[in-house]
Order: structure tokens, then sequence, then C-alpha cells
């Protein structure tokens, strides 16, 4: 029941940011952008898919421990949040790195979300 409670107060914070993008940085105010690089990232800069898979795997793997731990879902900072986002899209640059495409999008999200996630966890 927290969780759900926590859920939808993460939400309709998201609803009531509109279209600043600081919703996940309410703690401690707006903090730039959200990717320390805005459009390429270093997974995106690999051209190596074994490497690459194993970096995203990694990055994926970590995530889901985050978004898996109470400290973390009962936590007042949002890198549960990240941790949840940084997996789907981890989750999505791996399905298309097994068939050897490597989609930029979901690699440069990948990583920024697993970044943020970090940076709230420090």
């Amino acid at each position: 029941m927290k969780r759900c409670a926590k859920l939808l107060a993460s939400a309709a914070l998201l609803l009531l940011a509109g279209s600043t993008g600081f919703a996940a940085d309410i703690i401690e105010g707006p903090t730039g952008d959200y990717c320390r690089v805005v459009g390429t990232s270093n997974l995106v800069l690999n051209d190596n898919i074994v490497d690459l898979k194993q970096q995203v795997v990694k990055l994926m793997d970590e995530s889901v421990a985050v978004a898996n731990s109470s400290e973390w879902i009962n936590s007042s900072r949002p890198a549960f949040v990240w941790a949840s986002e940084a997996k789907v899209a981890c989750g999505m640059a791996y399905g298309y790195l097994k068939t050897n495409y490597k989609d930029e999008d979901t690699l440069n999200k990948c990583e920024c979300f697993h970044d943020r996630m970090v940076e709230y966890m420090h």
C-alpha cells in the first residue's frame, strides 16, 4: 500500500510539473539537463556489440537491484524512480542489441537514467 501511494504521488508530481521536466528533482531543485551529455552517450560511441551488451546488462542489473531494494523504494529520494526508468530503457536497449541493432535513443536513455539514479543515491 505504501508503494502504491508513493507511485501515485510521483505520478501526480509529474503531472503538476508539466513541461518543466523537473519532477524527479523536487528535493534539491532543478539541476539543469537530466543527462550530463545532451545527445550521444558513451554507450552509443562503443562500436563493439559484445562489449556494449555487457555494459548495458551491467547498468540494467544495477538498476533492477535498486528498483527492488526497499531502502530506495521507501526513500524520499527519487533514486527508485530513475532506477525504474533505467531498467526499462536498458532492457529495451538490450533487446535491440540481441538482434545486433544499436538503437541510439534507448542507449542514450539507458545511460542517462542510470546516471540520474546513481546521482540520487549519493
